[in-house]
């Protein structure tokens, strides 16, 4: 329920041209109620005047948006292009004001949640690429400016940089001489970047504020350029690290040395072990044949979130994952692409022993699980207590075997999301596994829902409602893929342009 004070504050924005001639009469503590009630009638004139005479120290975006005492409803996942756009340019008001009119030192502007459906009135968002090119250039457009800097306002944003936003991030990051907005780095993510590129922006995010780096798609690493990064940049408060695929295959011309051993693997795992705040690291799609005992040894603190999807592991792998310290602290954990039941039974259902007592998601797509596995399977999963999260996609079940596995996963008390495959039956017979996508989409939709609906009433009559379940077959939504998704294609295109011209130079050369 919402407070006298909050709605007071509504009434008041609702009507702006009174709102702005008198937020200076407006008592400094209701300046948070003040901006958390424009945002939500997205009344975008008064957030920016808000912003631009804030009155208080620290501006906290993701702290204001959430459930308070005068208004419980969270506002995070509304990421509203009008009213990010309002905030960043009052931010831009606030550091043009005279010395003697400002108070503010820190705007936090993270917190917020990319969702796929927007449920802010105008239905318009503003995703994580273009917060980081509205700040970017908000900081460069002040830097042009002759402005009295005086003491910098500290700016913590979540940073989104590709090739299309890469040059205004390095201004506002690398300015020329004093800013007014001094712009800090929690989280960084990087996407259709070259190695220098990342590096160089990386130097000037402010590693050692970097909580969160994910590297993804399309920043082509090898080997070298991930020990290269992690040595000459340094991540000490790093606590989560995502790389590419391929980011630990050797780098071209690479000798291997006589006694098999990995150096390279072996100096990116000591510079690993020297962030000892490192609680999550994801590393899928890169070949770590036997590698994993010489990557995760070394580290020093235990991880809860582990992403080993299609890194084709051994049983050398699978044993010493099962035994290592981390595997009683996962609370997040991806073996997908591997068939673990079948050729590593005994180590994989150790390791989930194990980690019984913390795991909360788990993640075992394509993994050959079949209807021989569940009885398996179910025991394996019986002292996951905590587990929330379930996904099987990929894996060839039948009807039946998913319904006596989802009476089995009715008993885990904390359950609340299960994907599961579409069943074998819906298929013709004899299609192979694992499947391409056109394959995967070619099955009987309407014997599909028939199966759904029974595997919902097996929950049902278990009184278990609260367990949602679906069959996402192309993948979860990613706002930042969303967002990108056009630049992201063009640089695929240039990607395969390129090949083709060493492809056909090649050719010519053999000629």
């Amino acid at each position: 329920m919402r407070s006298l004070r909050f709605m007071s504050a509504e009434a008041l924005v609702s009507h702006p041209q009174v709102a702005r001639q008198g937020l200076d009469s407006v008592a400094h503590n209701l300046y948070p109620l003040l901006f958390k009630a424009s945002y939500l009638l997205e009344q975008a004139e008064v957030t920016r005047a808000v912003l631009g005479r804030w009155p208080l120290e620290e501006f906290g975006l993701g702290a204001l948006l959430g459930p308070s005492a005068d208004h419980p409803r969270d506002l995070r996942d509304r990421a509203c292009r009008a009213c990010l756009e309002a905030l960043v340019r009052g931010l831009a008001d606030h550091v043009r004001r005279d010395q003697r009119g400002r108070r503010l030192r820190v705007a936090d502007l993270t917190g917020l949640r990319d969702v796929q459906v927007q449920r802010c009135p105008c239905g318009s968002a503003l995703g994580r690429w273009g917060r980081t090119r509205l700040l970017a250039r908000t900081c460069c457009e002040l830097q042009a400016q002759p402005l009295a800097v005086g003491r910098p306002v500290e700016v913590l944003a979540d940073l989104f940089v590709t090739d299309g936003n890469f040059e205004e991030v390095v201004q506002a990051l690398r300015p020329g001489g004093p800013a007014p907005l001094r712009v800090r780095c929690p989280s960084f993510r990087a996407d259709s970047l070259s190695p220098g590129q990342l590096l160089h922006v990386l130097h000037l995010a402010g590693p050692g504020t970097l909580r969160k780096l994910e590297v993804v798609h399309n920043v082509r690493l090898h080997a070298g350029h991930v020990q290269q990064l992690l040595a000459q940049v340094g991540f000490p408060r790093l606590a989560s690290l995502t790389l590419p695929t391929k980011a630990f295959d050797a780098p071209p011309n690479c000798v291997s040395t006589p006694d098999g051993q990995d150096p390279l693997l072996a100096s990116i795992a000591r510079e690993l072990s020297k962030m000892t705040q490192l609680t999550e690291l994801s590393v899928a799609f890169s070949t770590l044949t036997g590698k994993i005992p010489t990557l995760l040894g070394p580290l020093q603190t235990p991880l809860r979130v582990l992403d080993l999807a299609n890194c084709a592991l051994n049983h050398a792998d699978m044993a010493f994952l099962a035994d290592c310290a981390h595997a009683a602290h996962l609370e997040v954990l991806d073996l997908s692409g591997h068939n673990l039941v079948s050729l590593y039974p005994s180590t994989f259902f150790r390791l989930l022993g194990q980690a019984a007592g913390t795991l909360r998601i788990l993640v075992l797509e394509e993994c050959g699980i079949t209807d021989s596995h569940v009885g398996m399977l179910i025991l394996g999963l019986g002292p996951c207590h905590r587990l929330r999260q379930l996904k099987l996609l990929g894996n060839p079940l039948s009807a039946r075997a998913l319904r006596r596995l989802f009476t089995a996963l009715s008993e885990l008390p904390e359950l609340r999301c299960i994907e599961f495959p579409v069943p074998k039956d819906c298929y013709p017979e004899g299609t192979a596994y694992p499947q391409d996508e056109l394959a995967m989409s070619k099955f009987d939709q309407q014997k599909y829902d028939e199966i759904a609906e029974e595997l919902r009433a097996v929950l049902l009559q278990a009184d278990r409602q609260d367990i949602q379940v679906s069959t996402p077959l192309f993948g979860s939504f990613d706002p930042d893929i969303h967002e990108t998704s056009n630049e992201l294609g063009a640089f695929l295109l240039q990607a395969f342009k390129t090949a083709l011209e060493n492809f056909s130079r090649a050719l010519k050369q053999v000629e």
